[in-house]
């Protein structure tokens, strides 16, 4: 057993769900009659709880405009679910290098500003849960890059932030590890540029999947 933790964000680095996500945002600013934002934009917030996301896109917005446009989130992304039109492919080779971490005594966890429900949606749907020891969302966490999700996986798998090391697309993901303590690897394909991640304190940034394992490895 090695004794040591991967912590994975989950959007823009185990999966790529970004269609899916701005069609939502779309309608829920329809919802309120407000032009949506450039998906530029709604791609930047991905990693980022649904309040926190909604905040940023809707830096003048009133409080009830905001919590409208939440709602409608949820019940958009819960309809493209029932409607079987939830696209959250994993990324090529993502699930190869889940396995093989696992299988060499790896702990391995996900911290994402996703629900219980979806996280849980997701990971079953592609079969790959029960790698999982940990499983860290934004329903019982404050957004990233508050700590309190790497801190709550690392008390689940007992292992110390010398061990750990967080894998993530976002400046938010490598700022919750450099706030937790933990080693941080950046991955090109997700929603933020590789030179904001070395910014943020990424150790590196990974442009596949065998750099990336390297990287874990250390």
């Amino acid at each position: 057993m090695s004794g040591r933790l991967a912590i994975f964000d989950c959007d823009g680095t185990l999966v790529d769900g970004q269609a899916v996500v701005c069609e939502a945002m779309e309608q829920a600013f329809a919802r309120i009659g407000a032009p949506p934002p450039p998906r530029s934009a709604i791609r930047r917030i991905v990693g980022l709880s649904l309040p926190q996301a909604v905040r940023h896109l809707m830096p003048d917005g009133q409080d009830a405009e905001r919590a409208e446009v939440v709602e409608a989130y949820k019940e958009n992304f819960r309809a493209a679910r029932t409607e079987g039109r939830l696209d959250e492919p994993l990324f090529d080779g993502i699930e190869a290098l889940l396995r093989r971490l696992h299988a060499d005594g790896w702990a391995l966890a996900v911290a994402t500003g996703k629900s219980d429900r979806g996280l849980v949606s997701c990971l079953t749907a592609h079969g790959i849960i029960d790698l999982f020891s940990s499983l860290q969302t934004a329903d019982r966490h404050p957004s990233k890059p508050d700590p309190a999700m790497l801190a709550e996986a690392m008390f689940d798998s007992a292992t110390p932030p010398a061990d750990t090391v967080m894998i993530g697309d976002t400046t938010y993901d490598i700022a919750a590890a450099a706030n937790a303590g933990v080693r941080a690897i950046g991955v090109e394909w997700g929603y933020h540029e590789a030179d904001e991640l070395l910014g943020a304190g990424a150790i590196g940034v990974a442009r596949d999947m065998e750099e990336l394992e390297a990287m874990i490895r250390g």
